[in-house]
């Protein structure tokens, strides 16, 4: 098994570092970014479950929050692998910033062929719901 890293687009955002921080710091919040893909979402503040496609439930948790910069993310609970996500936040100005996800797991090459495009594509789905926090 070897560490898969996938990352989102970098995307400009119209708001502050700290505004996107503190509305993604809470996991109720996250379910205005997630697509028509993801059923059955229930939240916390700091944990959330949800469907993607009918495929796998996924949970998560939030571990660490680096104020204004960095969100760690566990999975949690029933999950068909382990993994890591990021939501990385890097300020321009008092309101504009750039956001990027980025998710890490050892994977099988295998299961890697399968999710690498799909995660991909979904992670980049989320990063430019980014933008429309207000």
């Amino acid at each position: 098994m070897s560490l898969t890293r996938i990352e989102s687009d970098k995307v400009e955002i119209n708001n502050s570092a700290e505004k996107i921080f503190n509305h993604l710091s809470d996991f109720n919040n996250f379910s205005q970014l997630m697509p028509p893909q993801v059923t059955n979402w229930q939240s916390t503040a700091d944990e959330c479950s949800f469907t993607l496609n009918g495929m796998a439930t996924i949970g998560m948790k939030i571990v660490e929050k680096t104020p204004n910069t960095k969100i760690s993310i566990s999975s949690h609970g029933k999950v068909p692998f382990e993994f890591k996500l990021f939501v990385l936040l890097t300020e321009k100005d008092a309101s504009n910033c750039v956001g990027q996800l980025t998710f890490e797991s050892d994977l099988n090459p295998m299961l890697k062929m399968m999710v690498e495009k799909p995660l991909g594509n979904f992670f980049n789905m989320l990063a430019q719901k980014m933008k429309d926090i207000k």
